[in-house]
């Protein structure tokens, strides 16, 4: 009954959709954060590589 308030807005209170939407930009947001992680170690990597003396 709650819920149905909620969805039909005479309820304060987060509704089905904005709940999955919730949802969807935090596994949207862990996966950004892990490819900025690969990045950063990528980036140390070859700027590692640069700094080496060449043969």
């Amino acid at each position: 009954m709650k819920q149905a308030e909620t969805e039909e807005g005479t309820r304060p209170g987060t509704t089905s959709a904005e709940a999955a939407r919730i949802a969807e930009l935090e596994h949207e947001v862990r996966e950004l954060r892990r490819a900025n992680k690969i990045l950063k170690s990528a980036a140390s990597f070859f700027a590692a590589e640069l700094d080496r003396p060449s043969r």
